[in-house]
C-alpha cells in the first residue's frame, strides 16, 4: 500500500512507522490520520512483533492540522475527532507493543499519540504538552490518554496551563520510559524493540490485551479477568517450552500457540 503522508517500514521483527510531515510538524491531518490506521491494520496481518512510532525531522507530532479545523459544520468536527479517537484506539489494540520515539514536540494530539503508545523513548531536548486551552480549544480527547498515564493533579496543570513539559519531567512524572541523547533516541527504542522480540509472539500479545483489560478494574474484578486467562496462557505450548528451557538451561522454541 502506497501512502502519501507516513513510511511504513517493515524488517524482520520491527515496524517502523514515521509520520512524514516534517514541514508541517508532523501534524495529524484527516489523510494521516486515516493512513495511520492503514498502516495498523497492515501491521497487525504481519509478523511483525514491535512497532517504533516516531516522525521524521525534528519534531513527533503537533497535533491536529489547524487550518482543517477552521470554518467547518459541527459534523465535519465531530469526524475528525471520531476518526482521530479510532485510530488511537487502533494503536492500544495492536497486539504488537508499540514504542514512540519522540524528539523535538509532542503536542496536543501528538501527546495524545506518544501517551497512547505502550511505551516511550524521548530524547532530552523534547517537550510535551496539551496547549489546546491557549487557543481557545480544551484538550479533551488528549486528557483521555494523558490521565491515565500521569494521574489527575498532573494532567490538569498541562490542560490548563498549556505550558510544555521537558523530557526530564515527563520521565518524573511516567509520561515516558527512558530520556536519552538525541542522537541515541532511534538506537534506544530499537534496543527496547530488540529486548521484546526475544519473547514469544504470543506471550507478549496475550499479555499486553490482558494488561490493558484488567487496569481500569477494581483490584478484586482484575484478579478474577487475570487468574483464569493466566491459567489458560500456562497451558499453551509456549509458556510450557519457555519453563523447560529456563529449567534445562537452553533457549526456548517459540511457535505461537
Amino acid at each position: 500500500m502506497d501512502f502519501t503522508e507516513i513510511i511504513l517500514d517493515m524488517e524482520g521483527p520491527l515496524a517502523r512507522l514515521t509520520l512524514n510531515q516534517p514541514d508541517k510538524a508532523n501534524a495529524l491531518s484527516r489523510t494521516m490520520i486515516a493512513e495511520l490506521k492503514q498502516a495498523m491494520d497492515q501491521i497487525a496481518a504481519s509478523d511483525a512483533q514491535v512497532v517504533i512510532l516516531t516522525g521524521a525531522g525534528k519534531n513527533f507530532c503537533a497535533g491536529h492540522k489547524l487550518d482543517e479545523m477552521v470554518g467547518q459544520e459541527a459534523s465535519v468536527y465531530m469526524q475528525i475527532f471520531a476518526d482521530c479517537t479510532a485510530m488511537m484506539r487502533r494503536l492500544r489494540a495492536l497486539r504488537q507493543p508499540v514504542i514512540a520515539a519522540v524528539r523535538g514536540v509532542a503536542t496536543a494530539a501528538g501527546c495524545q499519540l506518544a501517551a497512547s503508545a505502550d511505551l516511550a523513548v524521548a530524547e532530552s531536548t523534547a517537550s510535551f504538552g496539551t496547549p489546546g486551552v491557549r487557543i481557545g480549544l480544551f484538550c479533551s480527547t488528549p486528557a483521555v490518554a494523558l490521565v491515565r498515564l500521569i494521574g489527575r493533579r498532573r494532567a490538569l496543570e498541562m490542560l490548563l496551563t498549556g505550558r510544555l513539559v521537558p523530557a526530564a519531567q515527563a520521565l518524573e512524572w511516567g509520561l515516558v520510559n527512558q530520556v536519552v541523547e538525541p542522537e541515541e533516541l532511534m538506537p534506544a527504542a530499537e534496543r527496547l524493540a530488540g529486548s521484546i522480540a526475544e519473547a514469544s509472539p504470543l506471550t507478549v500479545a496475550l499479555g499486553k490485551q490482558t494488561f490493558y483489560d484488567q487496569v481500569e478494574r477494581p483490584e478484586p474484578e482484575a484478579y478474577n479477568l487475570v487468574t483464569p486467562a493466566m491459567s489458560l496462557h500456562l497451558g499453551m505450548h509456549d509458556a510450557q517450552e519457555g519453563i523447560s528451557a529456563f529449567l534445562e538451561k537452553r533457549d526456548p522454541v517459540w511457535k505461537g500457540c
